[in-house]
């Protein structure tokens, strides 16, 4: 795909509450600090009305970038699953290694207060496709778990950016927020998808095949990128889509 024929569609997460884990096991369930890929991609098929059996393909080939508007503060969740509710009765979770069903406890990680702007390049009639899902989304949308539902829309009437570069379109979008975070120089976090060489973080939150199904996902690379509103674009930042 050239470099002239992708667009971008920006979408906004924010809610009290939103978790993106990327590495939960047993009883600890994680949160990243911004929306993970697989998390977006599930949100976008829950607009799509796609179920968990078909693949994701070509939703995963979109590259992804996020703009943090607000971080956030991790918090978490005590939670338990089975035990007795009523006098005589047992219930629980059955493990191979207990003789009947026990309580199981678990910390589950969430972001309260946090809001980003995503964006996806791609090519430009699947974008218009998802924009007009995520107008009328076929099933409920949620910030990454189905109990955390978003504050504002997700879809944002002017979110199709024609023939714009992801970095660009985040760049030059108004705030989501009316107090953003910035550091100390005013620039916003902004982290990018990039190649293995150029990305010095990995995530394994890249869906493949029917991923939800089979909970498949390969690793990801990332970079962080630290830009105020006029700062200029390099080359390397308006770099070219990933290919499949």
């Amino acid at each position: 795909m050239s470099a002239s024929a992708v667009s971008t569609l920006l979408l906004r997460r924010a809610g009290p509450m939103q978790s993106w884990g990327t590495q939960s096991r047993f009883t600890t369930r994680d949160s990243g600090r911004e929306p993970s890929k697989s998390g977006v991609v599930g949100l976008l098929c829950a607009a799509l009305g796609r179920p968990r059996t078909e693949p994701v393909d070509n939703l995963a080939r979109l590259r992804m970038g996020v703009r943090v508007d607000r971080e956030g503060i991790l918090r978490d969740d005590y939670h338990t699953a089975g035990g007795a509710h009523r006098r005589g009765d047992r219930y629980g979770v059955a493990k191979a290694d207990a003789s009947r069903p026990t309580t199981v406890v678990s910390r589950r990680y969430f972001l309260a207060d946090a809001s980003f702007l995503v964006g996806l390049e791609g090519e430009p009639g699947l974008l218009r496709d998802l924009h007009q899902a995520l107008a009328a989304p076929t099933w409920q949308l949620c910030l990454g778990r189905k109990a955390f539902v978003p504050g504002q829309s997700v879809w944002l009437p002017d979110g199709l950016c024609d023939g714009e570069r992801l970095l660009a379109a985040l760049q030059r979008y108004p705030w989501t927020v009316e107090r953003p975070d910035r550091d100390e120089h005013g620039r916003r976090r902004f982290v990018l998808e990039a190649d293995p060489a150029t990305g010095p973080e990995m995530r394994l939150d890249q869906p493949v095949g029917a991923a939800f199904q089979d909970r498949r996902f390969a690793a990801r690379y990332l970079r962080t990128l630290f830009l105020t509103p006029d700062d200029p674009l390099s080359p390397d930042d308006l770099s070219p889509p990933l290919e499949a």
